[in-house]
């Protein structure tokens, strides 16, 4: 799952010479949170956020009263004032999983996608978010099992096996450290179509095996360990 499939493409972007109060209206009407900048070669030189821009308005830049005269002042202010220079942007073919590390650790929105210093697109939040719907299969709906991994490699592909042999179909299958057991892992199965097999079948088939720690459905979380 890479960034070329979950950027947005058509990106607003302002040129260095963009004026701020241009972009503070463009702001205001798509309800964006940031402007990646750009040369005359459709190069990234900077990003300006959305606080950028409301610290600019009145302006920590210019002296004086808040209150400006046409033709000075705020007028006058371009993107590439406010710009944060050499932004933090990842390439089109990073992983998605990259970037929510990237976003978490620099405490930013969203990253300008960058190719051979050619600015294609942003990733989001929102993005990253899309992304673990779809990766953990929450958008098809159905039911997640939190199954306890015992260490041994075969575990997993055994309980996949298992539910396939009872005619059952995952849409999505993930492992993660367990926060509350030092290296100890989970399993995080969802299965969207149960067919003639209700969810208490599927409990007793993972419990007759293996730790189940709990499972998900319609919206109700059942803790069993």
């Amino acid at each position: 799952m890479l960034v070329r499939d979950w950027m947005t493409v058509n990106v607003i972007a302002l040129g260095v010479n963009s004026s701020v109060l241009d972009a503070a209206e463009i702001l205001r009407e798509k309800n964006i949170r940031q402007f990646p900048v750009i040369d005359s070669a459709g190069s990234l030189v900077g990003i300006v956020s959305d606080r950028d821009i409301r610290d600019a308005m009145p302006s920590k830049f210019i002296p004086g009263d808040a209150v400006v005269e046409s033709g000075g002042g705020l007028y006058t202010l371009t993107a590439g004032d406010i710009m944060t220079l050499d932004p933090v942007s990842v390439p089109p073919d990073a992983a998605m999983t990259e970037v929510a590390d990237i976003l978490v650790k620099h405490k930013v929105g969203g990253l300008p996608v960058v190719d051979r210093g050619r600015l294609e697109g942003i990733i989001t939040q929102l993005d990253v978010l899309r992304f673990l719907c779809s990766s953990a299969g929450s958008i098809r709906g159905g039911a997640q099992f939190g199954i306890r991994l015992d260490g041994s490699e075969g575990t997993l592909p055994d309980i996949l096996c298992d539910l396939r042999a009872k005619g059952l179909s995952f849409t999505s299958v993930f492992t993660a450290v367990d926060p509350s057991r030092c290296g100890s892992r989970n399993a995080y199965v969802t299965i969207a179509e149960l067919g003639d097999k209700s969810v208490e079948d599927v409990v007793e088939l993972l419990q007759s095996k293996y730790t189940l720690l709990f499972y998900v459905a319609e919206g109700v979380t059942v803790d069993l360990v």
